[in-house]
């Protein structure tokens, strides 16, 4: 048996799991396919958007509304008619995808844009014993690592620069998670309206695919939804006007269908009407998402909102008026969310008819009216899907420059993957290796730098033995709910944790669903939870036990936390031994890391 032969034999008989089948994804299936792996598991709950078909290769048109690993198996398989490779659409918290789950496979490849899934399959996999590749893509700027256990930093033993923005196209306008979401939606619905058109920021849910959806749900059940859609082709996307003639080759059928058309077409039909608009986006957009029950399946389900329901609203509340809308750091109503909506489309509508020669507006988070709109916009979308409205200064600060996907990126990322994967399976694990993808050569004219792989931080609370994390709290404003919810899964990512009282061992919170419920509503003084404090926090699913030191500010409002290194002699030895660290590397991996470290990847 020649070299060749071993090391196809050596591939095929390693199971490994693929979770993300987005744009790294797709690249790394097709990638670890054509290599030679025979045994392939996939896992992604989202739906194919119009917007991934520009740089997710294995989809096509007519899987728009279909499940992304269904159909990246399904081309896989064509790809390679003797491939073994199945899938799962469950999101990867469920409790399905236990330890035992994770222990099936020789090696996981994630492929996700998630930080708090990346956190849990980080842990997942510690908890396994099983080697671990992550990769990420931002823009131009990319990177890959292999995480081992014992002899390799976790995904969370450096701390992550604040959330980047960079969205997934499917998320922001289908399933939103986060208010970030809404806000980049309601730019993208701005320049939908009045804006320079971008195929990437389509807003309304896509109604030009044919025939029967994956979840049943056929254009025929949508006929009395507005004909708004941003992908009616290149001359709408130019004029904002519907292409009317058919192509050579349609039947006389096909020609007598009415075409969909794009938001702008559709606003200047209904004159810029802003209750139209408002309720169309709203209202019927929402509607037609409800239909796609597979989104909502382990998702709140969101709640469709009429202008006259906010009408409503307003007049049954004193609060709404134009002096309180123009408190910026004041959270709006719904009502007053929806009456800047209407007079923010009303004057930008003015502004735009009055340019000449087809002109468009512009975004600047410095134009009133602009920033008014997309305010109002990311708010009322919020509270459809149960997300918290934020105050206008808020969304303002987290309207900076949206960073696009793009494809080369991701093909460089996976092709990455592969490299260090094969390094693992023939187990030379002296020439793993981080590696970056820079957007412009370093001083020494390379775009890919790399570096060898640091050691377990020894103050993780994740994979050290000191498994310690401080927290700055109010313990006088601070809930009991509000630390489930906002410090343990929020923050620290954990998925179901039980919580004791280190000197009383009482239970604060469980994991048992209304064990703990009476103390819910409860301030943490109100248990004598308070500075110093420590907390026994235990995560069963994630394998993760952890203990939680509070510190006490009084400055802290509310639900307000900061999460804390360590204390401040540790923090000392934190430096040094990043200072150690950094004297090791040499300038290009510090230009690399410096460059990954700018954004979520």
């Amino acid at each position: 048996m020649g070299w060749k032969e071993k090391e196809a034999k050596k591939l095929a008989g390693k199971r490994v799991l693929v979770i993300g089948a987005g744009g790294i994804g797709c690249e790394l299936l097709k990638n670890i396919a054509l290599t030679g792996f025979k045994d392939i598991h996939v896992i992604d709950m989202d739906t194919i958007d119009v917007s991934n078909l520009n740089r997710q290769f294995l989809f096509r048109r007519e899987h728009v509304g279909r499940s992304k690993a269904e159909v990246a198996t399904e081309a896989i398989r064509q790809m390679c008619p003797d491939i073994k490779i199945t899938f799962d659409l469950e999101n990867i918290f469920s409790s399905k995808f236990n330890i035992p789950f994770f222990q099936q496979f020789f090696m996981v490849m994630n492929a996700l844009d998630n930080r708090a899934a990346r956190n849990h399959v980080n842990r997942m996999c510690l908890a396994a014993k099983v080697p671990l590749i992550e990769s990420g893509s931002a823009g131009y700027l990319g990177q890959v690592r292999s995480i081992i256990r014992d002899r390799t930093e976790c995904y969370e033993c450096v701390p992550k620069p604040p959330q980047e923005k960079t969205f997934p196209g499917c998320t922001i306008r289908n399933t939103p998670s986060e208010h970030i979401h809404c806000t980049v939606w309601s730019k993208h619905a701005f320049n939908q309206l009045f804006g320079e058109l971008d195929i990437d920021d389509d807003i309304s849910p896509d109604l030009t695919d044919t025939g029967e959806r994956a979840d049943g749900v056929s254009n025929n059940a949508d006929a009395e939804m507005p004909p708004a859609d941003g992908h009616s082709g290149e001359q709408s996307a130019e004029n904002g006007a519907a292409q009317s003639s058919s192509k050579n080759g349609e039947s006389s059928e096909d020609c007598n269908k009415e075409k969909p058309i794009s938001t702008r077409a559709w606003a200047e039909n209904v004159n810029y009407d802003p209750e139209k608009i408002f309720d169309k986006l709203f209202n019927d957009d929402i509607v037609y998402l409800l239909r796609m029950e597979h989104l909502w399946r382990e998702r709140r389900a969101p709640v469709p909102i009429k202008r006259a329901d906010a009408v409503t609203e307003t007049m049954s509340s004193s609060s709404a008026s134009a002096s309180s809308t123009k408190d910026v750091n004041k959270v709006w109503s719904v009502a007053e969310c929806a009456d800047v909506f209407c007079e923010s489309v009303a004057a930008l509508s003015k502004r735009k008819n009055a340019l000449t020669d087809n002109s468009i507006l512009h975004w600047d988070k410095d134009d009133e009216d602009a920033m008014r709109f997309v305010g109002a916009c990311a708010n009322i979308r919020a509270t459809i899907f149960g997300i918290p409205r934020k105050s206008l200064f808020e969304i303002k600060s987290m309207a900076g420059n949206i960073i696009p996907a793009i494809a080369t990126t991701n093909a460089i990322v996976a092709g990455m993957v592969v490299v260090e994967a094969m390094k693992i399976i023939s187990e030379e694990l002296d020439k793993l290796r981080v590696v970056f993808i820079n957007r412009a050569p370093n001083p020494r004219g390379k775009i890919l730098v790399d570096q060898i792989p640091f050691t377990p931080n020894p103050n993780c609370f994740v994979c050290s033995d000191k498994r310690e994390c401080f927290i700055k709290l109010n313990p006088e404003q601070m809930t009991v709910k509000a630390l489930q919810d906002k410090v343990l899964k929020g923050a620290l990512n954990m998925v179901a944790p039980d919580v004791i009282e280190a000197t009383t061992s009482r239970i604060v919170i469980s994991s048992e669903e209304g064990e703990t419920a009476d103390l819910e509503a409860k301030m943490l003084s109100e248990l004598s939870i308070g500075n110093g404090s420590m907390l026994m926090c235990d995560d069963f699913q994630q394998k993760l036990e952890l203990k939680l030191i509070l510190a006490e500010c009084k400055t802290l409002k509310g639900d307000e936390f900061e999460v804390l290194q360590d204390s401040g002699e540790v923090k000392e030895n934190v430096d040094e031994e990043s200072r150690k660290r950094k004297s090791m590397a040499t300038p290009e991996v510090l230009d690399g890391e410096t460059a990954a470290k700018r954004v979520k990847l």
